[in-house]
């Protein structure tokens, strides 16, 4: 048989400014070329140890159970579900976009009987709806996304963690999208259980999934009548690796070294400049990038006051199509934006200003790349409206 070997890889160069993955730092991509150690070796076992405690820092939390999953962010929401619940629990998810239906379903492969309370996606759920639910379900798992990467919902959990601790219920959280662009605190929410991503605000590339999880939710752990479905996934198990000591850990699988140094690396970036002003840098950049969207015509998802700044999610231009638009702005300007999903897929744009991307020069490439191509389909904008615009955001906020 004759032996075909295709070219060396030759990746062209992006700015990924979709949903995820965002760019990753060049500090993180330099740590992933440190040489590879032994998932046992205990200088790795240090370095585990050292991500444990800055998550704990990133999360706000001092919950003993934080550490990252050897996979991608959705086994993080799949460890979550369970691991707490077993079969005939009720399990209440607050629905509005499409990775709080994929909590639907993995609650349900997990065994709960499931109750949602749905909205139009794009909305919001308020403090007295969620309330009310629980109050009528009585349930033992309660699933929020906080943010819904679907639709740009940043949702509110004000007083949520409380109310669940009285019903006796556990606040599950998808934070995929948030950790490290917009305030996030664990402890003082009250929150049972959360599971992010590595590839997004954190800017690594993919492959991890950080978690907490609660005190609460290790005793329901811990009293489980049942097995874990997944041995994989099993916390149980997984904790053996991840928090005895040095020289004590046992094996469970090799866990992915390299991916551990980038997000050791990212961790400590974010540390360095701080949450609070990591998540005003966010901000200040999606207002602006907002400013210059709005003048070219686009209308957001989310309603105002509920808005992500490292997501942002708009009603493109009427008679635009999506995706040539889409293409033209990845082959010829090498920039990558998010379409719409489910019942938003060929009717919004998902522009994502996350981790080191949320700058002020990304948002006046975007904005004057997008602009060039929608004017040459015909929109009519006026060259150098989105720009201005948001660079006049940029002065204003500036001076305030």
């Amino acid at each position: 048989m004759s032996t075909s070997i295709p070219p060396a890889l030759e990746i062209p160069r992006r700015l990924l400014l979709g949903p995820g993955p965002s760019d990753a730092d060049p500090r993180v991509l330099k740590a992933m070329s440190a040489p590879l150690l032994g998932h046992l070796d205990p200088k790795f076992v240090a370095i585990m140890t050292e991500v444990q405690e800055m998550l704990r820092q990133v999360f706000r939390t001092k919950n003993s159970l934080t550490l990252p999953i050897s996979a991608t962010g959705m086994a993080g929401m799949e460890t979550c579900l369970t691991n707490l619940v077993e079969p005939g629990d009720k399990a209440l998810v607050f629905n509005a976009g499409y990775f709080a239906t994929r909590m639907v379903d993995v609650a349900g492969r997990a065994g709960a009987e499931v109750h949602e309370l749905k909205l139009p996606w794009g909305q919001a759920f308020s403090p007295e709806q969620m309330r009310k639910e629980i109050d009528r379900v009585g349930p033992k798992v309660v699933g929020v996304v906080h943010a819904e990467t679907s639709t740009g919902v940043l949702q509110s959990l004000e007083g949520l963690g409380e109310h669940c601790k009285k019903h006796g219920a556990l606040l599950v959280i998808d934070t995929v999208t948030s950790l490290g662009c917009v305030p996030l605190e664990l402890d003082a929410w009250g929150v049972d259980a959360a599971f992010s991503c590595s590839q997004k605000g954190l800017a690594c590339p993919p492959g991890l999934s950080p978690l907490s999880f609660s005190d609460r939710a290790l005793e329901k752990l811990q009293a489980r009548k049942s097995k874990v479905q997944s041995w994989y996934f099993d916390l149980s198990i997984i904790t053996q690796y991840w928090t005895q000591g040095p020289g004590a850990r046992a094996y469970h699988h090799t866990a992915p070294i390299s991916a551990n140094y980038a997000l050791h690396e990212g961790l400590r970036i974010v540390l360095q400049e701080g949450l609070e002003a990591r998540w005003k840098r966010h901000q200040t950049n999606h207002l602006a990038l907002k400013a210059g969207l709005e003048a070219m015509g686009m209308q957001y998802v989310a309603p105002e006051g509920h808005r992500l700044p490292q997501l942002n999610a708009v009603y493109f231009p009427q008679g635009v199509e999506d995706l040539p638009i889409r293409k033209r702005m990845l082959e010829e300007f090498g920039i990558e934006i998010g379409g719409g999903l489910g019942e938003l897929a060929g009717k919004i744009w998902r522009i994502g200003l996350m981790g080191c991307n949320s700058r002020a020069d990304v948002v006046y490439t975007c904005l004057s790349t997008l602009e060039r191509c929608l004017i040459d389909v015909g929109v009519k904008i006026v060259p150098g409206t989105g720009v201005g615009a948001a660079e006049a955001e940029h002065a204003r906020m500036a001076k305030s």
